[in-house]
């Protein structure tokens, strides 16, 4: 009886700060490469290939002819296809639906990667006392994404011919907070390897400050995106021969021009890009003079190359591939300043 009690019960509580760290690391990698994938998708414009939003039947595509015909008559039907994509062949269809098809697979996979290791660990009571919340919190957050990634994907179905640009920036933001939640929470299980006893790190009042300042910057980067704004000036430092561009549309008032107008938001992306360069250089600069040699390193390094290859990719006219490499380094910065703020914020406990 003892023996049979002991099968079906699980193991006494026995924390494995470790195990966690290491999950939360490769969930991280995946959300990373999920980013870059879901940049391919945007610049390939094949977000809306997929008009039907099926959790479980969609993980596999099309495996015959007519399946193939049969998705792509739905696509047919969506103005994108209409307006712009008239005449496109099957061959062309197939094409950007594998990037959306691609991405959305990467996407449950984060969601499985969550799930299944969470259930796990809670289940052999391997987790920290006090980790249990956030770790739940972390996976609802995948749910959420998902759900973010169809509501974006549904405003280009009726009435547009793209998806909206404020849709694509809450899609694309609560990714990078995922990221970086998941970059924290490893550094705090990270610290509880070294030191049963470690306190959670707490987020300074210098931390949110650059955070504050980030966060415009990737909201800026994200409505360039959305609304393709990249293509509108092809030279750096100059916008087209001018400092503050031509073309600024002011008709509707200000607060419209800052929110929807492509000239405008390129021009304060690029601009304000120096503001965050140097909040981040400056947390750079705190950490090496306390000691987090390897963390200012890495930003300084990671800032560098963010800047340059946004530069790149305004005179390459958008070169998709230089393109998705400032995206993918984006999302390793938002990782690198979490990992960065975790260390400022280990010596405020």
């Amino acid at each position: 009886m003892t023996h049979a009690s002991t099968l079906s019960s699980p193991a006494p509580r026995q924390s494995r700060p470790a195990a966690l760290a290491r999950w939360l690391w490769a969930v991280a990698l995946l959300v990373v490469i999920v980013v870059g994938v879901g940049g391919i998708t945007r610049l390939t414009e094949s977000g809306l290939s997929i008009t039907e939003w099926r959790p479980v039947s969609g993980v596999l595509p099309p495996f015959n002819e007519a399946d193939w015909v049969r998705e792509f008559e739905k696509y047919k039907q969506i103005p994108e296809y209409r307006e712009i994509n008239l005449g496109m062949t099957l061959a062309g269809f197939k094409a950007i639906f594998f990037w959306e098809w691609l991405h959305r697979i990467l996407g449950r996979l984060v969601g499985m990667a969550m799930i299944l290791p969470l259930a796990w660990y809670a289940w052999r009571c391997a987790i920290p006392a006090g980790y249990g919340g956030r770790l739940l919190a972390l996976t609802l957050l995948v749910g959420l994404q998902g759900a973010l990634g169809w509501w974006m994907v549904a405003s280009g179905l009726e009435y547009r011919t793209d998806v909206s640009h404020f849709r694509l920036a809450a899609h694309l933001l609560t990714a990078l907070f995922l990221l970086a939640g998941l970059v924290w929470t490893a550094r705090d299980l990270d610290g509880l390897v070294r030191d049963p006893a470690a306190r959670p790190a707490r987020l300074t009042g210098g931390g949110i400050a650059v955070i504050a300042i980030l966060f415009v910057q990737l909201l800026l980067g994200a409505w360039v995106a959305g609304l393709n704004a990249g293509f509108v000036a092809s030279s750096w430092p100059l916008m087209n021969d001018h400092f503050v561009p031509e073309g600024i549309d002011w008709a509707g008032g200000a607060w419209l021009a800052l929110t929807n107008d492509p000239f405008l938001i390129h021009f304060l992306h690029r601009w304000w890009s120096w503001i965050a360069a140097l909040a981040l250089l400056l947390l750079a600069r705190t950490l090496l003079r306390r000691g987090a040699k390897r963390e200012a390193m890495l930003l300084v390094a990671v800032v560098g190359a963010q800047m340059l290859l946004g530069i790149w990719t305004v005179v390459s006219g958008v070169s998709m591939w230089v393109a998705v490499a400032h995206q993918v380094v984006g999302a390793i910065l938002v990782a690198i300043t979490a990992a960065a703020l975790h260390r400022l914020g280990r010596t405020a406990v």
